[in-house]
């Protein structure tokens, strides 16, 4: 795991803390993340107008807004050379709507930028001058390896430090760009949209020649390319819902959905023999999206022959994220988005912002010894273990496990997903038994599931012992070859360890397998 660069480690507490780099101080309430924390921006595609507002922790944004528009602005454009006129009205009509709303939101001018439709369209540039008379809006018009670019920058929003090749599709077009250590490398553009493949002569024999043609010219530029492939674009999605169908798969979540080459050629040939109609509707796809994605699903399956890569990933983030992140300053891109989101999280909604701190320093000793990766995981659980607390007390164990496996949070594969949930699910419940989501745990392994459930009971019982700042805290010991827990009292904590408090340790040592033993110390 890329360990995210901690800038802001400042005083005692910083640097005498386990795991330090998880606990800069905040940046969401940095004034350069602060003017960030509700912006709004306008992708114009080839197949939709689409108005995103990002909201919160500027690292792990919210969508405080999304709206999109079917326009098939692209449709034809290769024929004509024109913007398809029927889907200029509506995209005119979405931006002046989106205009509206933004002014409605108190937010600064809108971002607006348009692709490969309005780039190579004849009449792009009256296009443009049209929405700016009508709206007052300016669209940047980009080139290929520029929404390549921005693309990119969207995938590392969500996967700081990543490395492989991120394919974003459009309706006219299809970007490559390299990624490595949190930059972008070499970029390609083509003409792989699906919109354009409809136009090509010969048939499914002429389209597929060329779309072979084409990505082995792409490949000549890029070289190999064997690291993860990343997916961005609408069409990517609606496959990846597809495959997700096919597999019967529990949690859909498609961000960080994981696809072998071995699942893209079953699902590729499942949407072949489909009823495209009852496909789309099982799937919950929309009819002009549907009508796309076997065509976008031939250019899948080659480019993953071409190019081989060891995984494949989806991403739903892209441009529009890609254009938060080119105005993010280095410091903030450098942040780990699980953990900014959590602590935005924290204190936004927990009744005691700042203890989840204290709580993970006071529970550090049982995950000493567990991989990095998941003494993140150990932290993000510690910021979120009281944001639910408004929520009914015969649901919120099932609200927490909610929360975590189906939020909008970077960072995250789908496997982390469940334990952090599992781990919130413990939080407020001894049993995980008779819940609907038995099909989910089987998303981790026993061991995990197991390492969950004490993070989840050695947090229910952290949480018992809130104090005064400048109270004495006790302390956990650990000695796993013993299998003994001990805990170490002092003066200001005694009186905290009730009856309920003791029965959630004896929890708590019941799920490690330990024997007790409880000291009082000064």
């Amino acid at each position: 795991m890329n360990q995210p660069v901690d800038l802001d480690r400042s005083g005692p507490a910083e640097t005498t803390h386990p795991d330090n780099w998880l606990f800069g101080r905040p940046l969401f309430q940095d004034p350069s993340a602060r003017a960030l924390s509700r912006v709004g921006v306008v992708d114009v595609g080839s197949n939709s107008v689409r108005l995103v507002v990002f909201d919160g922790a500027a690292r792990s944004p919210a969508y405080f807004y999304n709206e999109k528009i079917m326009c098939a602005l692209g449709a034809g454009v290769s024929e004509t050379g024109m913007l398809n006129p029927i889907g200029r009205v509506r995209a005119l009509s979405a931006l002046r709507r989106f205009q509206h709303l933004a002014q409605g939101m108190g937010l600064p001018e809108l971002t607006v930028v348009a692709t490969a439709a309005v780039r190579d369209a004849t009449d792009g540039p009256d296009f443009c001058a049209e929405v700016k008379r009508e709206t007052g809006l300016r669209i940047w018009v980009i080139d290929g390896e520029e929404e390549a670019r921005l693309s990119a920058q969207g995938v590392l929003l969500g996967w700081p430090g990543s490395y492989g090749l991120v394919c974003d599709i459009g309706g006219s077009s299809m970007e490559l760009a390299e990624i490595s250590g949190g930059r972008v490398g070499r970029r390609v553009t083509s003409s792989l949209g699906p919109l354009k493949l409809r136009d090509i002569k010969g048939g499914k024999k002429g389209r597929q020649a060329h779309i072979k043609e084409t990505l082995a010219k792409l490949q000549e530029v890029l070289g190999p390319q064997r690291d993860r492939l990343f997916l961005v674009g609408g069409s990517w999605r609606a496959i990846a819902r597809i495959d997700m169908h096919r597999r019967n798969y529990p949690l859909h979540v498609l961000h960080e959905y994981r696809m072998s080459a071995r699942a893209v050629s079953a699902t590729v040939k499942y949407i072949q023999k489909a009823n495209l109609e009852e496909l789309r509707s099982a799937c919950g796809i929309s009819s002009a999206r549907m009508s796309l994605v076997p065509l976008a699903a031939e250019v899948l399956n080659r480019l993953v022959n071409t190019f081989s890569p060891k995984d494949i990933a989806l991403s739903s983030y892209g441009i529009r994220e890609g254009m938060l992140y080119e105005q993010m300053p280095q410091r903030l891109r450098d942040r780990d988005p699980l953990i900014e989101a959590c602590r935005f999280a924290e204190a936004k909604d927990a009744r005691m912002p700042g203890f989840g701190k204290s709580l993970y320093a006071f529970i550090h000793p049982i995950f000493k010894g567990v991989p990095l990766a998941r003494r993140r995981l150990v932290k993000a659980a510690c910021l979120l273990h009281d944001v639910s607390w408004r929520a009914h007390p015969d649901y919120r164990a099932e609200t927490c496990f909610d929360n975590a496996t189906r939020a909008n949070l970077g960072g995250l594969k789908h496997s982390e997903r469940v334990y952090l949930g599992l781990a919130l699910l413990h939080r407020y419940s001894n049993k995980r038994e008779g819940t609907r989501f038995a099909d989910l745990l089987g998303l981790i392994d026993e061991k995990m599931q197991r390492e969950a459930e004490i993070l989840g009971k050695a947090m229910r019982f952290g949480a018992m012992l809130w104090m005064t700042s400048d109270a004495k805290r006790g302390s956990l010991r650990w000695f796993p070859k013993k299998r003994l827990l001990q805990l170490r009292l002092t003066p200001d904590m005694v009186p905290l360890f009730g009856e309920v408090a003791e029965a959630r340790f004896m929890s708590l040592a019941a799920s490690l397998q330990a024997e007790v033993e409880i000291k009082r110390v000064r």
